[in-house]
């Protein structure tokens, strides 16, 4: 499975970009930034087929109506934050940037425990609240796709509409996932979940 990630918008969010068979990718979250991305995508010759987001922050779902519009491919958002695609008030937009937004007009909300399919590859969602209550951990074959939950030495903020406690709980179920996956987070570089078990100091005493 192939991953290409690249930055986008002002607070350099990870767009990461998974090929899916025939031409086609998902996206996991789109920030300020949809040219750039439309350049790289035609750059690898790939069709978006689905946009996954981590969660609904306005860094991770700027460019994302955009993008929607010019691919026609669908949306999905866990139903927790969902109402942050259409509220910048919502999204913290009016506080992260001064760029207008755009409101996502066709989305599909997802829950704990769903399969998302596309092409060959199918993602499953694990709801990691803390970040924002509908922060969400996408997993496939052997990469998981953090947003905002897990860094590589960190975790996500919980004072943007977040939860400490939440956050605490979501990092247990990680700790306790046995199996290790590449980790491609929202923000800096990647990592792996074994690492972050034995390393990041957010994990311990849990």
């Amino acid at each position: 499975m192939k991953v290409y990630t690249i930055t986008l918008g002002e607070l350099a969010t990870n767009c990461h970009i998974i090929e899916c068979g025939d031409g086609g990718c998902v996206l996991v979250d789109i920030g300020n930034g949809a040219l750039k991305l439309q350049k790289k995508l035609t750059e690898l010759d790939l069709t978006p087929k689905a946009i996954l987001l981590t969660h609904g922050h306005y860094d991770h779902v700027a460019g994302v109506e955009k993008i929607r519009k010019i691919y026609n491919c669908p949306v999905y958002v866990h139903e927790n934050d969902a109402v942050m695609l259409t509220s910048e008030q919502a999204n913290l937009a009016w506080q992260l940037t001064t760029a207008d937004y755009i409101p996502v007009t066709e989305y599909q909300t997802i829950q704990d425990g769903d399969t998302i399919k596309a092409g060959n590859l199918e993602f499953r969602v694990m709801l990691t609240k803390g970040h924002t209550s509908g922060s969400v951990c996408y997993f496939c074959e052997d990469c998981l796709f953090s947003g905002d939950t897990l860094f590589r030495n960190g975790v996500g903020r919980t004072d943007l509409g977040g939860n400490s406690q939440d956050m605490m709980q979501s990092l247990r179920k990680l700790k306790t996932i046995p199996e290790d996956y590449k980790v491609y987070c929202g923000h800096f570089e990647s990592t792996t979940l074994a690492r972050e078990q034995k390393n990041n100091p957010y994990f311990r005493g849990l």
